[in-house]
């Protein structure tokens, strides 16, 4: 495992607070990605050309991490494919109860101190630490 960049982190935060600020400022919009590409996939023609934008962006910032890096990010490999897909599917199906994912309520929600986001953020983070606990001890390590 690399060792933590804390100034591609501070960069990373700097970037997606300003454009989440610029979208809202600009548009009024929630920069909320589960939003933003249900739009897309729900909608493509209608969806309007920021939102087509705002994806393409955010899969340029990737490539351009791992291609400009001096250590890019390795992928895992080895993880049982029902378990992803299980996992993705659970990661959607909170999205949608939750009315938002964590960009929209992390980010832009915390941001403007709205209460929903604030619960829903907790709950976010809670989930995140169980998640990990179970898996790390509960399951023994298995994953």
């Amino acid at each position: 495992m690399a060792e933590f960049d804390w100034v591609s982190g501070l960069a990373g935060g700097v970037l997606i607070g300003l454009a989440a600020t610029l979208l809202l400022a600009g548009s009024g919009r929630i920069a909320g990605i589960s939003g933003i590409l249900g739009e897309i996939l729900s909608r493509p023609r209608a969806a309007g050309y920021w939102r087509w934008l705002f994806v393409i962006g955010l899969l340029l910032g990737a490539f351009g991490q791992q291609f400009f890096s001096a250590t890019p990010v390795e992928p895992r490999m080895g993880y049982p494919i029902l378990l992803l897909l299980f996992g993705g599917l659970l990661v959607g199906l909170g999205t949608r109860m939750g009315g938002g994912c964590t960009s929209g309520h992390g980010v832009c929600g915390m941001a403007r101190l709205a209460p929903r986001s604030m619960v829903a953020t907790v709950t976010f983070v809670a989930t995140a630490i169980a998640t990990v606990w179970l898996v790390r001890h509960g399951l023994g390590g298995v994953v």
